[in-house]
This record gives structure tokens, sequence and C-alpha cells, in this order.
């Protein structure tokens, strides 16, 4: 059988990744930046962990208008043309970068303007994500989507190893300076967005109840339960391990390298999860690919309690990368299954509530991770977050046995009738 062709291959998914790998290099040098400014200001007036309960906050400040505006931004993908919604969303980003840059230019030593802009860039990443996931799925042959998935993941990452590191460095220079760079390839994403052509319209009904199409994802969701155990183990697993959300903690009192350091230690995990889409994006995971995802999990819930522990910088930065890696697999594997199972109809809509997960791992996980620190100090947070998140991968392997069974990325019906020929 001849290999499938592969995403590049394709003009628009050319674009499209073009697109997603810049405006990733800016949130990710934008998120390192608002985080250690948070941080750098709450310690001015508070002690260690009512400064890291703030940095919780910023992730909370995000994630609630992704809780909020679910039903309404999955309906929308489904609804209205996806090029646009994501055009809008990142040049919207782009004026929310603008203005962390002229607050940094102007010295503000206030955190409520910050919280604000914070809650803005929750809004359009809210309505970005459902939509620029469900694009990549009509550019290339179903064939090639798990190969997308993990050339697009590894945009992510790859931005995620750059974006932090150019942010720290910049910021070093010049406060005002990573969300000025920000602005611009945001700029430049929104301008590669504009030449994808038009997408296959999808086959929502204009005339049913918005109300009921809006819950048709959720209902979706509920009772594909390989669908719903792939997107709820990242939830818990991640909202448990989030030990990311305290690198500012590290880099300043635990690990004492300074704004720079920060930027490694960000950079770290992303450096790993990169390293790994790029051997899927050679060679795609094809077999076993639900165990391999729970092994997955397991590895980075461990990787979590390691770097918990570490006060040593190599170590640490390894531990960080390890995790990274684990989580790149974990992705990849749920993102293949989420999108290969799901009709086009439907993608922006489950893509919402997928979306709503993650984020509610990562941000709700930032939120939870500085609550916890507060309460028990940094070390204990990422520590117990790190050994939740292995026991919450084996109950989710006896509560959704589905996830074992997945062989393959193919549903059953696609599966047998290959089988078959």
């Amino acid at each position: 059988m001849a290999a499938p062709p592969h995403p590049f291959a394709f003009r628009d998914f050319r674009f499209l990744w073009a697109a997603r790998f810049l405006s990733t290099i800016g949130q990710n040098s934008m998120v390192v930046v608002i985080g250690w400014q948070v941080y750098d200001i709450a310690r001015r007036s508070m002690s260690t962990k009512d400064a890291a309960f703030q940095l919780g906050m910023i992730g909370l400040v995000q994630f609630v208008p992704l809780a909020l505006l679910t039903l309404v931004t999955g309906w929308t993908a489904d609804r209205v043309d996806r090029r646009w919604i994501a055009r809008v969303t990142i040049l919207l980003e782009t004026i929310c970068a603008g203005v962390l840059a002229w607050l940094a230019w102007t010295g503000n030593g206030q955190l409520w303007p910050i919280f604000v802009v914070a809650f803005m860039l929750g809004v359009c990443r809210a309505f970005a994500g459902p939509a620029v996931g469900a694009i990549a799925p009509n550019l290339v042959p179903p064939e090639s989507l798990p190969t997308a998935i993990a050339v697009s993941a590894l945009a992510w990452q790859m931005g995620g190893i750059g974006g932090p590191a150019l942010g720290g460095y910049l910021y070093a220079a010049a406060p005002w300076l990573p969300y000025a760079v920000s602005a611009g390839l945001f700029l430049i994403s929104t301008i590669s967005l504009f030449f994808i052509r038009p997408l296959p319209a999808t086959e929502l009904d204009r005339k049913a109840n918005p109300w009921r199409q809006m819950v048709d994802g959720l209902h979706y969701v509920r009772r594909n339960r390989l669908v719903l155990g792939a997107i709820s183990l990242d939830l818990f697993a991640v909202l448990l391990g989030g030990a990311t959300a305290m690198l500012p903690v590290y880099a300043r009192d635990i690990l004492h390298t300074g704004a720079a350091g920060l930027g490694n230690l960000r950079a770290a995990p992303a450096i790993g999860a990169s390293l790994t889409g790029l051997y899927f994006s050679i060679r795609p995971l094809r077999r076993d690919v639900g165990v391999k995802m729970l092994i997955a999990v397991i590895v980075f819930g461990a990787a979590t309690v390691a770097f918990g522990l570490s006060t040593n910088v190599p170590f640490s930065l390894f531990c960080l990368a390890s995790l990274g890696a684990a989580d790149m697999l974990s992705v990849y594997v749920r993102n293949a299954l989420v999108q290969i199972w799901t009709p086009n109809e439907m993608r922006g809509r489950v893509g919402a509530v997928a979306s709503l997960f993650v984020s509610g791992s990562n941000e709700l996980g930032e939120a939870e991770s500085g609550l916890f620190a507060a309460l028990i100090g940094p070390v204990a947070a990422v520590v117990a977050g790190g050994i939740g998140a292995i026991c919450v991968t084996l109950l989710w392997a006896r509560l959704f046995p589905e996830l074992g069974r997945a062989k393959t990325f193919d549903p059953p019906v696609r599966a047998a009738k290959e089988e078959l020929a």
C-alpha cells in the first residue's frame, strides 16, 4: 500500500500551518511575560504564596470566557466560515498585544489591566480554537489526517520553544518589546489565513433551532465514550499535573534562574514535545494507540513529580522535556481520535467541547496550582499534582475500557471495510 501524501503537499494546509506557527510563537511569548509580570508585580507587596495565587488567577481569568462561551463558539464554527473566525480572532489578539505593549511602555504597576487583557485573550481563544481545529480536516484527505495533526501539533510545540525564550530575552531587553513583536507575528498570521481558499460548506441545518444545535455537540461527546474518555483524561490529568503554572515561582525562588531562565524552563516541555511531534510527522503512530496514550499520561505524571522535587536546573529541564514529550504523544492520539471520529458538520461543536476540556486542564489547572501552592507551598502542590495525574490515568483505564481497546485511529466501520477490501 502506498504511503498517504504528506500534508505539506497541499497548498492551503501550508498556509494554515504557517498561521498557527506564527500565532503560537506570539501567544507563548506573551504568556511567559504575562506570568512573569503578574508574579513580579505581586511580589512587590505580597508573600510568595499570595503572589503564586495571583499567578494562578491569570489562568482562571482566561478560562472563564471559554467556559461561558463553549456552546456559542462551537455552533459558530459550524455555522460561519471558519476562516473568517480565525482571521478576526487573531486580529483581536494583535490588538491585545498592542495594549499590553503600551501598558509596559508606560510602566504600569497595577495588576487589574493585565487581568482585563488576559480575559479578552481568553475570549479570542474560545472562538479560535474550534474554528482553526476544524479547518485542517478539510484541507487534506482522511488518510493524511493523523500526520496533519502531528505536523500541526509540531507547529504549536515549535512555537512553544521559540515563544517563551523569545519572550524572556526580549523582556530582559525592554518590557514592552515582547508584546510588540507578538503583535507583528499575529498580523502576519492573519494575512496567511487570507490565502486559504474557500472550505466545503457544512451540512448544518440553517432552519433548525440554534440552541438545540449547540447542545448536539455535548450529546455527541456524551454518547461517544472513546471521545469522552480521551478528552476527559486530558482534563483531569493535566488539571492535576499543571507544573508549568509554577515555573515563575521555580525560576525566581527555587532554581534562582531569573527571567531568562524562566524562558528556558518554559521552552523545555516544548522541546520534548517538538521532538516527539517531529517523529510522528515522519512515522505516524498506527497500532495500539489507546494503550500508548494511557502510558504517556502516566509518564507525564511521573515526570511532574520528579520536576517538583528537583533543585538542579539541568535535571529540572530534563524532567520538563520528558513531560512535554509524554504530553505530545497524548495530545497526538487524542486529537486524531476526536477529529477522525467526528463528522465535518459536528467538528466545530465537538471541537469547542474539547477546547473547554483542554483549556480546563491548562488555565483552570493554573488556578488549581496557584490555590494549592498558596495552601501547601509550590513544591508540594506540583508533586501532589503529578501523583494525582497517575491515579486519574489508572482510574480512567477502568472507567473507559474503550481507550485501551482503541488499536488504530480508524472508526470501527472504516477499519472493517479496509480489512474486507
